[in-house]
């Protein structure tokens, strides 16, 4: 083999990864993102079913859910402020 099949090479496989790269940390993000909101959603219910006794409840939407997913425990003490000011 020559220098410019092996350059050929090295450069082919350098854009391959550039590419992986470049399609794999948006997925990657998405994924967390869902995760996230999973766990909101989950610690949503949570407080839903401990605040029923309470006579409070949070709805549950996908806006709720990310936001619990984002901040985690201080955005749902946030949406709970936030609906306690605000209803």
């Amino acid at each position: 083999m020559d220098a410019t099949t092996i350059i050929a090479y090295i450069f082919g496989l350098f854009l391959l990864y550039i590419l992986a790269y470049i399609l794999f940390v948006p997925l990657k993000m998405l994924m967390k993102l869902l995760f996230n909101a999973l766990i909101g959603g989950i610690l949503l219910w949570l407080v839903n079913f401990v605040g029923s006794y309470f006579n409070f409840t949070i709805p549950i939407n996908p806006v709720t859910a990310l936001v619990a997913g984002f901040l985690g425990i201080p955005g749902i003490v946030l949406i709970a402020v936030l609906r306690y000011f605000l209803v």
